[in-house]
């Protein structure tokens, strides 16, 4: 391989290493939490209100470039879109940005870290070894699952993923599904933030203690529990009818 051919493969996670290195640098990183919210909320929401498909955008870009990062805080981002776009368009946009960022982690894995990694992962006997285990014998329903219930950190399985032989497609496909649903309740949850400054009300961690948002986050664990559940059932049927058939 020519040293030119080496550069480009590289430049795909330089600019994220810069990224990081300037959201670090500029204290962009100090924004990741209720303060935003706490104190532009009704500025941001004329803002949405002004300018609402720029500002769309620009969250969506937003999301995907904090999920390429991996730059911890994305629950906070996640509430703030609910807040500004409200349960459906904030979950959906949110759910397709995560999704647009774990596709990038994916193709960096692959094209710049991907002969060294793939040499630390043979090595390594933990977590990652069952990752790559998992998906390597089926993939879009094991990645589905891993998506629905977050026992494993996003950016891991993004990277494992990365290491394996699993497609493109099905791969953004279950993860687009598999995040959903979390999404859109941690969207409503956010949507919820507007009656508390609509009543002069500060948000903080602990009014996700208030019965309203509990229910919401009772759901979120609801989801994790039934819904691999419900597909391992369906894909066992599936199974059967095939050997019968």
């Amino acid at each position: 391989m020519q040293i030119s051919e080496r550069i480009r493969r590289f430049i795909p996670l330089a600019v994220v290493l810069l990224v990081v290195a300037l959201a670090y640098a500029t204290g962009l990183t100090r924004y990741l939490s209720f303060a935003p919210i706490r104190e532009h909320g009704q500025w941001l929401r004329e803002q949405v209100r002004e300018h609402y498909l720029l500002s769309l955008l620009i969250y969506f870009l937003g999301y995907a470039a904090l999920t390429t990062t991996a730059i911890p805080g994305a629950v906070f981002v996640t509430l703030t879109g609910g807040f500004l776009f409200g349960t459906w368009v904030g979950g959906f946009t949110t759910s397709t940005a995560a999704t647009l960022g774990a596709v990038n982690v994916y193709y960096i894995v692959r094209s710049s870290l991907g002969q060294w990694l793939r040499e630390w992962a043979e090595r390594d006997q933990g977590r990652m070894k069952q990752l790559r285990d998992g998906l390597a014998k089926n993939a879009f329903w094991y990645l589905f699952t891993l998506r629905v219930v977050p026992a494993v950190p996003f950016i891991l399985i993004n990277i494992a993923s990365g290491l394996t032989s699993i497609p493109v497609r099905p791969y953004a496909l279950a993860t687009w599904l598999g995040i959903l649903p979390a999404f859109i309740i941690y969207s409503a949850i956010g949507s919820k933030l507007g009656v508390m400054f609509d009543q002069g009300r500060e948000p903080n961690l602990r009014s996700l203690l208030e019965p309203q948002f509990v229910v919401l986050l009772v759901g979120v664990g609801f989801l994790s529990f039934v819904l691999p559940l419900v597909f391992r059932i369906i894909k066992t049927r599936r199974e059967k009818a095939a050997s019968a058939g």
